[in-house]
């Protein structure tokens, strides 16, 4: 299972923003293949998942979330929302309806994991489900990160009370990851 740069990047920009005197640490604590892609991450690289997202992401919530995986990835994805959703796509996502948003980050889901697979079902005015039916290396990790990006990209678009919960996961030995994602 591979995962692109650009959702990479983020990792140790993370790091070196919100954990600056940290950061050092956190680059002795991952192996020498993680350190490396740190070290250089290329946007356009499809990378292995395990050593350039699920091993560095495991170490933030480790160092610096009190060993909490679930709250470090979460943080990491929401951080990586805010990266992603700047700019003339942050104004984009103002303006556009949550759903449609949470829609749209469901199509383009195959642009950062390969291979993947995601689709919107029962979307409301106040709600949709994404399901993820094809992720061939499953981490509750990673699924605690693409929670944060969504929440934070509802927060972008303006919504308040929002709730992301994760009831079915590959992780757990279910046929499917389902985000069932709410606001008020």
């Amino acid at each position: 299972m591979e995962i692109k740069g650009t959702a990479v990047k983020s990792i140790p920009e993370y790091v070196k923003q919100n954990h600056t005197s940290e950061y050092v640490n956190w680059m002795r604590a991952l192996s020498t293949e993680s350190q490396q892609i740190a070290n250089g991450v290329s946007s356009a690289t499809w990378y292995s998942m395990k050593d350039a997202a699920i091993e560095p992401s495991k170490k933030v919530g480790e160092l610096f979330f009190n060993n909490d995986l679930k709250k470090g990835a979460w943080e990491l994805g929401r951080f990586s929302a805010e990266i992603a959703l700047h700019g003339v796509y942050k104004l984009y996502v103002k303006f556009s309806s949550p759903g449609h948003i949470i829609s749209r980050a469901s199509r383009i889901f195959s642009a950062y994991y390969r291979p993947s697979k995601m689709e919107t079902s029962g979307q409301k005015s106040n709600s949709v489900k994404l399901v993820m039916t094809q992720f061939d290396y499953p981490s509750d990790v990673i699924e605690y990160r693409i929670a944060g990006w969504i929440e934070r990209a509802l927060e972008i678009s303006g919504c308040k009370g929002i709730k992301v919960e994760i009831p079915e996961s590959f992780t757990k030995g279910d046929t499917r990851t389902v985000y069932e994602c709410s606001w008020s």
